[in-house]
């Protein structure tokens, strides 16, 4: 619908795309778009963007309606934890958070409403509920706040870091020590929007991490901790000391190691969630298992450091809980596949195995023969 307004008095002698911009409240250049488009011109002359708006002329709006594409879903998206207060989804990856300027995909808010899922109104418009976000390329378990009381009290939680974030993550390279900490202020990058980097001017941000498995001089399978929530923390702070996360070419990973192990994203999965509860108080824990694409890719990188023996057995896989598989699919193993499969150490009895494999896989030898043997 056309309608026409009278140059304002404080916008006499100004641009037309600057008075056009202030007169609409949009930005300089989806004014100077509406100009070149004709939906908004002055009235009996013609005019560009540049042109100088005059007194007594009269501007003439007739905006045409944008047609906004429903916004995909994320069908995928599985729930794993919900209640009256609280859900918890196992974000998928390319699933943003929320929405936000230039996204066009799915966001674990819209698939929840598609749903018919109740989101208290708490919140920034858009971004209701929401109280902790994954980054789009990570994987994993996302809290959102259903009713107002479980808003204020989670955001309260994570602000003091009271709840537990537990990550996997596969870097590249040989981690020195088995366990450790940085911390280190993480900020945006001068070279881009939407890198970050550790810079002194950033804000404090400390990763606790410890080995879970070793492939040699080639990667390290993580446990994550984060006791603060900076935007892309983890990655950030491993590529900081030399190891950043396998496929994450943003942060400076081998692109020819992704390509073996066909990995398109970082390897990073948000693994477990320790929360109190915000109306019970209970300690409520909630877990997750690896998606197929990051358990595909552990597979690979642990065939690639299988002992080379004469004799040895079809490489183990791991199932989506990163238990190992005989190659039927079964998990039961026996005590002599064990002895002769076993990828951490060439165990020659079972008494050797529970006392001199130095692995960090002992508790994994361990447990298969008490269950089996």
């Amino acid at each position: 619908m056309s309608r026409v307004v009278p140059a304002p008095d404080a916008l006499v002698g100004a641009r037309f795309d600057v008075a056009v911009s202030k007169m609409l409240g949009v930005s300089r250049s989806k004014a100077a778009t509406l100009i070149d488009t004709g939906q908004v011109r002055v009235l009996d002359r013609e005019i560009t963007k540049s042109t100088t708006l005059q007194a007594g002329e009269a501007v003439e709006i007739d905006l045409v309606e944008e047609r906004k594409e429903p916004e995909p879903i994320a069908n995928d998206m599985a729930i794993v934890y919900e209640d009256d207060d609280v859900v918890v989804v196992d974000k998928p990856v390319g699933v943003a958070a929320h929405a936000s300027v230039g996204w066009t995909g799915p966001t674990v808010l819209g698939s929840l409403l598609d749903r018919g899922v109740h989101i208290t109104a708490y919140g920034a418009a858009g971004r209701q509920g929401i109280v902790s976000r994954l980054d789009v390329g990570t994987s994993g378990l996302m809290l959102v706040c259903k009713s107002d009381l479980a808003y204020v009290e989670m955001r309260r939680q994570f602000a003091e870091h009271e709840v537990i974030k537990t990550y996997h993550a596969l870097v590249q390279g040989n981690l020195k020590e088995d366990k450790a900490t940085i911390e280190a202020p993480i900020g945006r990058a001068k070279v881009s929007d939407f890198r970050f980097c550790v810079t002194p001017a950033g804000k404090p941000a400390i990763t606790h991490w410890d080995v879970m498995e070793r492939f040699g001089s080639e990667a390290t399978l993580v446990k994550v901790n984060l006791e603060t929530g900076r935007t892309h923390q983890i990655r950030v702070h491993f590529s900081s000391i030399g190891h950043p996360l396998v496929g994450d070419h943003m942060y400076g990973a081998n692109p020819v190691l992704a390509e073996d192990l066909n990995i398109e994203r970082q390897w990073l999965h948000a693994m477990q969630l320790e929360f109190r509860h915000p109306r019970t108080h209970v300690w409520t824990t909630v877990t997750s298992s690896y998606p197929a694409d990051l358990a595909h890719a552990l597979n690979a990188m642990r065939a690639r450091h299988l002992p080379q023996t004469a004799d040895a057995q079809p490489p183990l896989s791991v199932d989506s809980l990163g238990v190992p598989q005989s190659a039927d699919g079964k998990r039961r193993v026996s005590v002599g596949r064990l002895r002769k499969s076993c990828r951490w150490t060439p165990v020659q009895s079972v008494a050797h195995s529970i006392s001199a494999c130095k692995s960090v896989h002992v508790n994994q030898c361990m447990r298969y023969i008490r269950e089996y043997v």
